[in-house]
C-alpha cells in the first residue's frame, strides 16, 4: 500500500523565510548597497558591511528589516505555498513529477509571488539603500507600513508596482532555481550518497541550490535593484534601458555585482528556509500519521 499524498499548510514557506531573513539581513543589505554602486570600482562585501556599521551604527546593519519581513510574508509565502499546491494538484498519488512539470509549477508560483510581493520588495530595497544616499535624497521611512503609505501618497499607487517586470522575472528564476534544484538535488543526494532523508541531506541539497540560484538570478536582481531605487526624476526609466546602459558603460561583469554578498546571504537563507520548512513538514507528517493510526485502530 503506497503512502498517501501529503498536503501541507500554505504558509510554511513564509514562516521559514521570515526566520531565515532575520538571520541574514545584514548580508542582504550589503548586496543592495553593492548593486547600486555605479562604475567599475571593486568594493568588497566586508568593506561594505564595515562602512555601514561605522557610518550608521550596528543597528544600521538591520535597516529595512520590517520591510524585509513584509516581503517574505507576501512574496515567499505565496511562491513556496503555490509551488507545493501546484505540485500536489499535478501529481498522481506519490508519483514524482517530471522536471518540465516542476518548472511549470515553479514558474507559475514565482510569477504569483513576484506580483504579490512587489510592494514589499520596493520598500525593502529603498529602506536598505537609504543610508547610502546623501541626506537630502534620503526617504527616511520609519518602517515598512510607513513606506507603503508615503509611496502611495507622494508618488501614487502605481509606484508600488515599480520594477514589477524584472521583479517577477527574478521571482520566476529564483523559485525555479531554488525549488526545482532543491527537489532534484535532494533526490540525487539520496540516490547516490549514503545520506538518509534528514538534516545532512537537507543542508547539502540547499547549499548546492544556493549556488545555482545566486548565479542564475544575479543579472536580473541587479537590474531590479536599480529600477526600484531610481529617484523620482528617473521614474520612467525602463529595465531594458538600465540593462543597455550597464552593458555599455560598466561591462557584462556589472550584472554580477554583489554576487559574493548575494551568495553569503542566499546560502544561509536557502539552508535555513529549507531546513525549517522540512522540519515543519516532518512535524505535520507525524501528526497526520498519528491521526491516521488512531483512525485505523478505531
Amino acid at each position: 500500500m503506497s503512502a498517501p499524498k501529503r498536503d501541507y499548510p500554505f504558509y510554511y514557506g513564509g514562516i521559514a523565510s521570515c526566520v531565515a531573513a532575520t538571520v541574514v539581513h545584514p548580508f542582504d543589505l550589503a548586496k543592495v548597497r553593492l548593486q547600486n554602486t555605479k562604475g567599475i570600482g571593486n568594493v568588497g562585501m566586508l568593506s561594505t558591511l564595515s562602512t555601514i556599521a561605522k557610518a550608521e551604527g550596528f543597528m544600521g546593519l538591520y535597516a529595512g528589516l520590517s520591510a524585509s519581513l513584509l516581503r517574505q510574508i507576501t512574496y515567499s509565502t505565496v511562491r513556496f505555498g503555490a509551488y507545493d499546491k501546484f505540485k500536489y494538484w499535478s501529481s498522481d498519488d506519490n508519483k514524482k513529477l517530471s522536471i518540465w512539470q516542476m518548472l511549470v509549477c515553479s514558474s507559475a508560483a514565482g510569477a504569483l509571488g513576484g506580483a504579490f510581493g512587489n510592494p514589499g520588495d520596493v520598500i525593502n530595497v529603498r529602506m536598505q539603500n537609504d543610508g547610502s544616499l546623501p541626506q537630502h535624497l534620503r526617504r527616511n521611512y520609519k518602517h515598512a507600513i510607513d513606506g507603503l503609505i508615503r509611496m502611495t501618497r507622494e508618488e501614487g499607487a502605481g509606484s508600488l508596482l515599480r520594477g514589477i517586470g524584472p521583479n517577477t522575472n527574478r521571482a520566476i528564476l529564483m523559485t525555479s532555481s531554488q525549488c526545482v534544484s532543491y527537489d532534484l538535488l535532494k533526490d540525487l543526494v539520496l540516490q547516490y550518497t549514503p545520506l538518509q532523508d534528514g538534516l545532512s541531506t537537507h543542508f547539502t541539497s540547499s547549499l548546492l541550490t544556493a549556488l545555482v540560484a545566486t548565479t542564475v538570478c544575479s543579472p536580473v536582481d541587479v537590474v531590479k535593484t536599480r529600477v526600484m531605487t531610481a529617484q523620482t526624476g528617473e521614474a520612467g526609466i525602463s529595465a531594458m534601458t538600465i540593462t543597455s546602459q550597464m552593458l555599455r558603460k560598466e561591462g557584462a561583469a556589472s550584472f554580477f555585482k554583489g554576487w559574493t554578498p548575494a551568495f553569503v546571504r542566499l546560502g544561509p537563507q536557502t539552508i535555513i528556509t529549507f531546513v525549517v520548512m522540512e522540519q515543519l513538514k516532518a512535524w505535520t507528517d507525524i501528526v497526520q500519521d498519528h491521526k491516521l493510526t488512531g483512525a485505523i485502530q478505531l
